[in-house]
């Protein structure tokens, strides 16, 4: 298996839900996704409600872009492969 998609099927159910939600919200831009959650936690208009707490998340996409920073890697590629219902079971 591609270490990568390897590392991908490791994350957490949000830390995957993060991603999938970058790919098809966002263009696969974190930028973006970034400041949405920001104007979101300072209380300005924004394109998505949240279910888990903002700082987390900014925290899981730190984490990712640094991933894929280092590894030279788009962990979007593996979204379309990902089952999410099983993976919810799993997690």
């Amino acid at each position: 298996m591609d270490p990568h998609e390897e590392y991908f099927r490791s994350l957490s159910l949000e830390e995957a839900q993060l991603i999938a939600m970058r790919e098809i919200l966002y263009d696969g831009f974190w930028d973006e996704m970034i400041k949405d959650l920001e104007a979101r936690r300072e209380g300005k208009p924004c394109v998505y409600k949240l279910q888990t707490r903002i700082e987390e998340d900014l925290q899981r996409i730190e984490r990712l872009k640094a991933y894929e920073a280092e590894h030279d890697v788009d962990l979007g590629k593996y979204v379309a492969k990902a089952n999410f219902a099983e993976w919810s079971k799993e997690r």
